[in-house]
């Protein structure tokens, strides 16, 4: 069954994105305006930029094409090794590419608007503040926490004789990302929520702002499945775990 959704060349590029802000991103790439000029057909920004027409509508139809993960997953019953291989891939490297290229467009939006929208300014810092807190913590967590917990797991399947010294020796850095590191990041979350009206634009927002909007909620829906993964998930199931090697 062909799922992919088309693209009308002859509908305006504005048009386009308010269809779907997932396209917005194609059209920064091309260098295509998608705001306040983006009123022409997309065929005849293609053929005014002499562009490939054929390529931009397929990246246009893959950017929109519809990708879901069912909620009836097993997250649970997964062996701890596929769980967090599925973090690092799935969720990890979404934000490590997310977190950077929406802070570049948000600081370049607030700068032409934060006189109309003064919250803009704050809302710019605190997603700064999201961006400098998490890209270190994922590194912690792919360097550090997730190969500990691999190897806790490895050592309560195979009953290891080193377990309780490994255990007594680095346990503590999961109970603190638990803790104290998603706390924070939870924070941040909700200081993004008040300030943005749970991500609803104005209604006499320009297709820019939409767009922004709409990419902040896309990170925070992500942050909010990995985060449930790690602290209701892995972390839960790698303490109890650890509790239990301590007696080997």
């Amino acid at each position: 069954m062909n799922t992919v959704r088309k693209i009308d060349p002859l509908s305006s590029v504005s048009e386009i994105v308010n269809n779907d802000y997932r396209t917005a991103e194609v059209f920064r790439k091309h260098g295509i305006e998608y705001c306040c000029a983006g009123k022409w057909p997309l065929q005849m920004i293609i053929e005014s930029k002499d562009l490939n027409a054929a390529e931009v509508i397929k990246e246009l139809e893959l950017s929109i094409h519809p990708i879901g993960i069912p909620r009836s997953l097993p997250f649970e019953e997964w062996d701890i090794d596929f769980l967090i291989d599925y973090i690092v891939n799935i969720h990890h490297a979404y934000l490590k590419k997310a977190l950077p290229d929406t802070r570049e467009q948000l600081e370049k939006f607030t700068e032409g608007h934060h006189k109309k929208y003064p919250a803009l300014t704050e809302l710019a810092l605190v997603f700064k503040s999201l961006t400098l807190e998490m890209l270190p913590h994922l590194q912690q967590e792919e360097e550090i926490i997730f190969p500990y917990i691999k190897q806790i797991a490895h050592a309560y399947e195979t009953r290891e004789t080193y377990a309780s010294l490994l255990v007594r020796t680095l346990r503590k850095p999961v109970e603190n990302v638990m803790n104290h590191e998603h706390e924070s990041v939870n924070k941040i979350l909700a200081q993004m929520r008040q300030l943005t009206n749970r991500y609803t634009a104005p209604a006499n927002s320009c297709v820019n702002h939409r767009v922004t909007f709409s990419k902040l909620l896309e990170i925070d829906t992500d942050l909010a499945q990995h985060m449930h993964l790690e602290n209701g998930i892995l972390f839960p199931r790698s303490i109890e775990m650890e509790k239990k090697l301590l007696f080997l």
